[in-house]
């Protein structure tokens, strides 16, 4: 089927005469034999009761649909993006393990990773966006983990040379697919093997729910799974049915999603203001060449480089606007904006007034309304 067909077929099997699947609630789940209950705990099943923390008819509807829309196995679900992301890590970190991440990984999980697991004496390294790893793998190299593209600076990574180094090597590569979600990105299909996914973003859609997904084989997700198991990081079941529901309307929503920020964008490299737009999908970004060749289409955040302005103009553009409203995240409904600080510069109280960035999530309002709304805030600098 095609993705628009599958995202409103898939993930229906226990709805029985109802369109959406009925909401599974459990802590417990019983058996009839001991034999089905050893079965259950020992047995490679992604999609089979057990506890109903790792589970329930809800959650695996929805592991199901995303295992098959990303063209693999199995699918684990978890509380929140960041711990789809950490459990990643966490499953492949150790004393004496080597974790190779892109700098653009998202921060807060490059951040647990260069804390909690380098305490626990793995060695963290990263590499910058345009740089051959080959260099960079170790004997002790355990995992690979790339963000494309990179969440604040948009800068693209060249996902089949990055899969071709770590694979001759027998190195796992993971990627966080959130940006391009299963309508424009396929992931596995560029030798991929975790994808990761912020659910609580484009695929809920709606800004009112956190989930984490994570897809693979049985075998690239096995080491996940048992730290899923160990730490207890899996989603509920209200959260997977609200993903579910949100997956109807996905492709309907993406093309609508870049169809605006193409416009936005376009609108904005006209503006004195604006020094660049960092956005793959225009062709004078410097990763539109890699976009083309890995996606399909693109996600409605970019960021913008302002020329350079102090903090209290800064704060004039921001505090101006109406329809953007400031907050953190991205992938609902609504537009938003955020400063966008680079890992190297968190620790700065205020950001230098060269290479200023300002990350723009374009939702689903009509794009003259939206310039109009920036062209009044940057009246307002």
């Amino acid at each position: 089927m095609h993705t628009d067909t599958a995202l409103v077929h898939l993930g229906r099997e226990t709805a029985a005469a109802a369109v959406n699947p009925p909401i599974v609630r459990a802590s417990t789940i019983v058996f009839d034999r001991l034999a089905a209950y050893k079965q259950a705990q020992h047995g490679r099943l992604f999609d089979a009761p057990r506890y109903g923390r790792s589970g329930t008819a809800t959650t695996f509807e929805l592991q199901r649909t995303m295992a098959a829309l990303e063209g693999t196995e199995a699918c684990i679900a978890t509380a929140s993006g960041l711990a789809a992301l950490t459990a990643v890590l966490a499953a492949h970190a150790g004393p004496g393990r080597h974790l190779l991440l892109c700098a653009g990984l998202y921060g807060p999980a490059r951040t647990y990773a260069e804390t909690e697991l380098a305490r626990a004496g793995t060695l963290i390294e990263t590499f910058a966006h345009d740089e051959d790893i080959t260099h960079r793998l170790r004997s002790t190299t355990s995992l690979v983990c790339v963000e494309t593209p990179a969440s604040l600076t948009m800068q693209m990574l060249d996902l089949r040379a990055i899969c071709a180094a770590a694979s001759a090597r027998g190195i796992p590569v993971a990627c966080d697919s959130t940006w391009g979600t299963p309508v424009f990105f396929r992931p596995h299909a560029l030798g991929i093997s975790l994808s990761i996914h912020a659910a609580t973003k484009f695929i809920g859609g709606h800004s009112d729910g956190l989930l984490g997904l994570i897809t693979g084989t049985h075998d690239a997700m096995a080491p996940v799974r048992s730290y899923c198991d160990r730490s207890g990081t899996h989603a509920t079941p209200d959260a997977c049915w609200m993903a579910l529901r949100g997956l109807r309307t996905l492709a309907v929503r993406m093309r609508r999603h870049q169809e605006t920020a193409l416009a936005v964008a376009h609108w904005l490299q006209t503006r004195p203001e604006v020094r660049r737009v960092l956005y793959p999908a225009l062709e004078s970004d410097p990763g539109h060449a890699l976009w083309r060749q890995q996606f399909s289409g693109a996600g409605g955040p970019f960021s913008i480089e302002l020329q350079p302005c102090s903090e209290a103009q800064f704060a004039r553009l921001v505090d101006g606007l109406q329809l953007f409203s400031l907050g953190t995240s991205w992938g609902g409904f609504e537009s938003l904006v955020l400063p966008a600080v680079p890992h190297h510069l968190r620790g700065l109280t205020t950001l230098p007034d060269e290479g200023r960035l300002v990350r723009l999530h374009v939702g689903l309002e009509d794009a003259g309304d939206l310039c109009d709304d920036l062209a009044q805030a940057f009246a307002q600098m």
